[in-house]
């Protein structure tokens, strides 16, 4: 090869090594904002499957062993530490982390030796009741301001039940349409797959309990369709 063709091929191989190195600082640094997610300070939280919607009650009958925790196949039940506003050693959901899967057969209820989490009413996915899903912070949903995210929509294990979209049309340009998430809060179960990606840094969508005071009936009141 002569040297002129030396030099082509070494800067051949100088732009494809350089390419790949910036396609690997995107994908990285589109990895790190993926998985870089916000969690808001809140005054409330979400127990897992089968626990009462009265906290008070629920509390009276959890001892704290952990063995929902261990249960749990995907780890997703946390225990509340000194830091967590939840009682200490309680069990509770980050979803913002890791959302409820719904298991099939329960696990983490069948594990519970006091009934804290009871199975009495929870046979299948759709008979959990952990909260229910609300779009807490609608001037920062991407849907609401015109652009075309409908990730929550589409990760609903209830999709067109729990969450449908709704078309309508944006009052701003007068030609465009607003794809608006609506839950349908008789239908979720609080699982937080909504939560748990949306992709806003922090999330717009969030699962509110169902009978927790004030915070919770404001924002269901508030957006309820």
């Amino acid at each position: 090869m002569r040297g002129d063709e030396k030099n082509i091929e070494s800067r051949k191989d100088f732009f494809r090594r350089a390419a790949l190195s910036l396609i690997g600082a995107i994908s990285g640094y589109s990895f790190y904002k993926l998985f870089k997610r916000k969690s808001r300070t809140k005054n409330y939280v979400i127990r897992p499957p089968g626990a009462s919607n009265n906290d008070e009650e629920f509390l009276s009958k959890c001892v704290r062993c952990a063995k929902c925790n261990i249960a749990c196949p995907y780890k997703v039940i946390i225990s509340a530490d000194a830091g967590s506003i939840a009682a200490i050693g309680t069990p509770y959901l980050n979803l913002r982390e890791g959302h409820c899967r719904l298991c099939g057969d329960f696990p983490c209820i069948k594990a519970c030796p006091t009934g804290a989490l009871s199975g009495e009413k929870v046979k299948k996915p759709k008979d959990v009741t952990m909260g229910t899903a609300v779009i807490t912070n609608r001037e920062a949903c991407l849907a609401l301001r015109g652009l075309r995210c409908e990730v929550c929509y589409r990760v609903c294990p209830f999709i067109d039940e729990a969450i449908i979209i709704k078309e309508t049309l944006n009052p701003f340009t007068k030609k465009h349409t607003i794809y608006e998430p609506i839950v349908h809060k008789e239908k979720c179960v609080g699982c937080g797959k909504c939560e748990e990606v949306c992709v806003v840094d922090e999330a717009v969508i969030e699962i509110l309990p169902l009978m927790r005071g004030d915070l919770s009936k404001h924002y269901i009141e508030e957006y309820e369709i």
